[in-house]
This record gives C-alpha cells, sequence and structure tokens, in this order.
C-alpha cells in the first residue's frame, strides 16, 4: 500500500512540478518571440486550459502530501512531509490571492494586441510563477526524502 502510494503521489507532483516547469521554461519564452496578436491569442489559451486543470492537480498533489504526513507519522521523515505540505499549501495560497488574479485577465485578453500594461502583467505573473516552480521543487525534495527514508 505504501509503495503505491509513493508512486502516486510522486508521479502527481513530479508531473505537476514538469508541467509548471515547462510553462516557465520553454513556453513563456517562445510565446514572448510572438507577434502580439498570436501572442496574446496563445496567452488566452494557455491561461484557460492550465487555469481550468490545474486547481484539481493541485488540490490532489496537496492531498497526496498530507496523507504521507498522516500516514508516517511519528516516523523518519514526518517533519518533512509535514514541511513539504505546508510549503505546498502555501503556494496554492499564493497561487489564489496572486497568480489566479492575473491569470483570470490573461484569459479575458482582446486577440488583436498585447498592450504594454498587458505585458507587463505577464512578465509579473511569469517571475512570480519561477518562483512558485522553485517553491514546488523544494516541496517535492523534501517528499522524496522522506519517503526515501
Amino acid at each position: 500500500m505504501m509503495l503505491a502510494l509513493n508512486v502516486v503521489t510522486t508521479l502527481c507532483i513530479g508531473l505537476l512540478i514538469g508541467t509548471e516547469f515547462a510553462v516557465s521554461a520553454f513556453i513563456n519564452p517562445i510565446l514572448r518571440k510572438l507577434d502580439s496578436r498570436a501572442q496574446a491569442s496563445a496567452i488566452r489559451l494557455f491561461a484557460k486550459r492550465l487555469g481550468t486543470a490545474m486547481p484539481f492537480w493541485y488540490a490532489a498533489s496537496l492531498l497526496l502530501l498530507i496523507g504521507q504526513a498522516i500516514l508516517r507519522r511519528q516516523q523518519s521523515g514526518d517533519a518533512l512531509l509535514i514541511a513539504a505540505s505546508t510549503i505546498w499549501a502555501a503556494v496554492i495560497v499564493h497561487t489564489l490571492l496572486v497568480l489566479v488574479p492575473i491569470n483570470n485577465r490573461m484569459m479575458k485578453l482582446d486577440s488583436d494586441a498585447l498592450s504594454a500594461e498587458e505585458q507587463r502583467a505577464h512578465t509579473k505573473w511569469d517571475n512570480l510563477h519561477r518562483l512558485r516552480v522553485a517553491a514546488l521543487v523544494a516541496a517535492m525534495v523534501c517528499c522524496l526524502v522522506a519517503i526515501g527514508m
């Protein structure tokens, strides 16, 4: 049972982090090279698609981390699982308070072109997103070390 939970948790959070990393390292740099109209359209489409799927994926990941922490309480690594869960929860709060409002504006972009303000908002989102990815990686490292103990 624990092996299955370890595999599911690792896959769930690992694939989520991989997706978020791909957005930051590959998708957004390519979007910046598009003309303004194509960029606005692509940003709007990505914001809608990822904005729909990610809340469920983040919640499932948090529940798996909490499940790991509960099942491994008073075992070696339990503090790391609590840290991973806490980091993940903090990322969700940060996402809801800061990144989601920007993402919601990006979903409503006019396909004609990105204004200077919209470009600044997208750059701000991208910079904050990189911090989110770093925090998620830290949470995953805590989890992996804990389940490997």
